[in-house]
């Protein structure tokens, strides 16, 4: 497999995709946050001093994901058409399952802003969190699918 982020001599560099076609791309990621039950019920229950964990997460993620160029380097700036985060809390692992979804019309697709919305909404909710409980778990974090693009649709096979 040949590395694109490479030159003839090692050196990092960002890909050209001047030459590819604009398509619509899409990808979706999804990660955990795994906690204390007395966390979990704080969080259910809106009663975290710091506020609503999972709203501020939402936004949080959608920030994150809106400003992925600037957090990893040799990303493209992607004008993103849209952003969601889905938080769904999980009772019976005292956990909160985020989902982000990322859209563009480009050259380069949306992975990666997926992916960094989910990290950074799951970093918000133990920020917001770590007064009650400090032994917090994330992960997994993955990509779930991925359209658009000259390699088409991938689909993370269920385990």
């Amino acid at each position: 497999m040949e590395f694109t982020h490479f030159d003839q001599a090692g050196n990092a560099l960002m890909v050209d995709v001047g030459g590819k076609k604009e398509t619509l791309r899409e990808a979706a990621a999804e990660g955990f946050i795994y906690m204390s039950p007395d966390c979990f019920e704080k969080i259910r229950d809106g009663n975290m001093k710091k506020g609503d964990v999972l709203g501020v997460a939402r936004i949080a993620g959608i920030m994150g994901a809106k400003r992925t160029s600037e957090l990893i380097p040799l990303c493209h700036v992607v004008p993103l058409t849209k952003v969601s985060l889905d938080l769904e809390l999980v009772p019976e692992k005292n956990s909160v399952h985020v989902v982000c979804r990322a859209g563009t019309v480009g050259r380069t697709g949306v992975e990666m802003e997926a992916l960094t919305g989910v990290n950074i909404a799951l970093l918000t909710i133990y920020d917001m969190c770590k007064a009650v409980d400090r032994a917090m778990e994330i992960g997994p974090v993955r990509l779930l699918e991925k359209s658009g693009g000259k390699t088409g649709t991938w689909i993370r096979e269920q385990s």
